[in-house]
Formats: C-alpha cells, sequence, structure tokens
C-alpha cells in the first residue's frame, strides 16, 4: 500500500502542485485548507506523513503542529513543514516541536517529493529496529538493548554511527544501501551528489569488525549491502 500524504495549505496551486508530484511519485494524498480541518482528519485519517503550511486560517500551523505532537492519537506521524517564513526563530519552534524536517518557499517540488521520501525512510527503518532486540548475522551479535556488537571473542567497541550503520546492514542483509540513502538514514537529512562521509564510516566500521568486515560488501557506483547468508 502507497503511503498516504496529507496536505496541510491554503493556496490552491500549491495545493495542485504538490498533489501532481506526490502522486507521480507513488504517494496517495489528500489535502485540507485549514488548521482545524488539519486536526481533523489526521485523526480520522491517520495519514502516513503530514506536509503542514505555516500560515493557515483559523489555527496557526504552529499550533496545529503542538496539537498533534500532545495527542497520543497523532504524536508519531511525521511532519514536514511547507512555509514562506524563512526566519531561523520559525524554524527553531518547528525543530522544537518535533517535526521532521522544514522547506521553505519557494521550493523545488522533486525537492519535496525527496524530502518526504527521506523523512519516510527514516520511520521506517527505526520502526525495523525497534521490532527486534537482537540481530545475529555471520557470527556477530547485535545487542540493542545494550547497544553492543559481540563475538565469540566479546565486544567490538564502536562509535554511535558506526552501530546504526552496522545494525541497518545487518537488518537487511543482501539489500543495497545507496550513500544517499545511507546519508539520509544514519545523518537524518538530504544529501545531495556523492559524499565521502559514507565511504569513510564504512571503512572505519570495516576495520574494527575484523575479518567480519568483510561481509559488508561494496557495490561499485552504488553503494553498500551486507552479504546474504545464502
Amino acid at each position: 500500500m502507497n503511503a498516504k500524504i496529507l496536505i496541510v495549505e491554503d493556496e490552491r496551486d500549491i495545493v495542485d502542485l504538490l498533489r501532481y508530484n506526490l502522486q507521480e511519485a507513488g504517494f496517495e494524498t489528500d489535502y485540507v485548507r485549514n488548521g482545524a480541518d488539519a486536526l481533523h482528519s489526521a485523526i480520522e485519517q491517520s495519514p502516513d506523513l503530514i506536509l503542514l503550511d505555516l500560515m493557515l486560517p483559523e489555527v496557526d500551523g504552529l499550533i496545529v503542529c503542538r496539537l498533534l505532537k500532545n495527542d497520543p492519537r497523532t504524536k508519531n506521524i511525521p511532519i514536514v513543514m511547507v512555509t514562506a517564513k524563512t526566519e531561523e526563530r520559525d524554524r527553531i519552534a518547528g525543530l522544537e516541536l518535533g517535526v521532521d524536517d522544514y522547506i521553505t518557499k519557494p521550493f523545488s517540488p522533486k525537492e519535496v517529493v525527496l524530502r518526504v521520501s527521506a523523512v519516510l525512510r527514516r520511520i521506517q527503518a527505526g520502526k525495523q529496529v525497534e521490532e527486534t532486540k537482537q540481530i545475529e548475522q555471520h557470527g556477530l551479535t547485535i545487542d540493542l538493548d545494550k547497544h553492543q556488537v559481540l563475538t565469540e571473542s566479546g565486544p567490538i567497541d564502536l562509535t554511535a554511527t558506526e552501530f546504526k550503520l552496522i545494525t541497518l546492514f545487518a537488518r537487511s542483509p543482501g539489500r543495497v544501501f545507496t550513500r544517499d540513502i545511507l546519508m539520509d538514514v544514519i545523518w537524518g537529512q538530504e544529501y545531495y551528489g556523492v559524499d565521502r562521509t559514507v565511504d569513510t564510516h564504512v571503512s572505519r566500521l570495516r576495520r574494527k569488525l575484523g575479518t567480519f568486515g568483510e561481509h559488508i560488501e561494496t557495490v561499485h557506483g552504488v553503494g553498500y549491502r551486507f552479504k546474504d547468508k545464502s
């Protein structure tokens, strides 16, 4: 089932632009044009993500965000703010309330689609990790509660980022993770182009894992994957 995006925006031309591009990317969409309807629709529909404008009639977008994040029925719905407000205080206010990303107008429709996709990937990756307390692959045991990677010889000392990487790889053996996806999931933001940050961290992780590092395979021109047992 495709992810459903609730667009909260009072300008009809922007609604049409967002709906067209999100639907072209495979998302389902719905929209409302004021804050009061946004609160009602979020509760009734439980969308997978909300694109929320700040400057709304009836109820301000920041108030909508605060109410959604304080309601047990909607607090886990990711929110991406789309707004003409560019002041730092507005961005900080949104982030403090728990928004997952912040896009300013005017925007590129492609950028919105990329950012929505990135947020949904991060949410899904987090849910998958929460489902399992231990992951065992190729003689490695990843204990999520203790935040440790164990072998028969004992624990391997990893940084928080390295631990996130090995957990992500081991959770989906055989799956190829592009550098962009790794940047999205591990570092929590959208990067464009090739960034050596991923390569550097994977290289360090391999060294710390020793012979176990051989199970992290490079897919040339694409990214990395954890070797499937089969």
